[in-house]
């Protein structure tokens, strides 16, 4: 089956930056989207941005100009650049991938990784 692998999270000041990274492994044709997502404590999952495989990108209003979401499509990664981060940016980062194709004929629906902490100090 494929599986998410999320890295990079970690402890960071107000104004510094991170990036993360996520990895999709095992049989893949292709994957329609992939992106961010993330969960504070006490507080609902949210989208940070997504890409798809055509380069569409959509972003929360909160991250706008500060985070930017690339990925390769040929390795199956995405990675999410995040630049003058905030305390309330604090949270458990998810990636995610959405209609993973492992043929032409065979998809998969919202496929999520583990998760990786980032915390953002002031």
């Amino acid at each position: 089956q494929v599986q998410l692998v999320e890295s990079g999270g970690g402890l960071v000041q107000a104004g510094g930056s991170l990036r993360l990274s996520c990895a999709a492994s095992g049989r893949i044709f292709s994957i329609n989207v992939m992106g961010w997502y993330r969960q504070a404590p006490g507080k609902q999952r949210e989208l940070v941005a997504t890409m798809s495989r055509d380069g569409n990108t959509n972003y929360s209003d909160s991250v706008k100009g500060r985070f930017t979401i690339s990925r390769d499509n040929a390795k199956n990664t995405v990675t999410l650049q995040m630049n003058s981060l905030k305390p309330e940016d604090t949270a458990v980062y998810y990636c995610n991938a959405d209609r993973i194709a492992v043929t032409p004929f065979r998809t998969f629906n919202d496929l999520w990784g583990q998760g990786t902490q980032v915390t953002v100090s002031s």
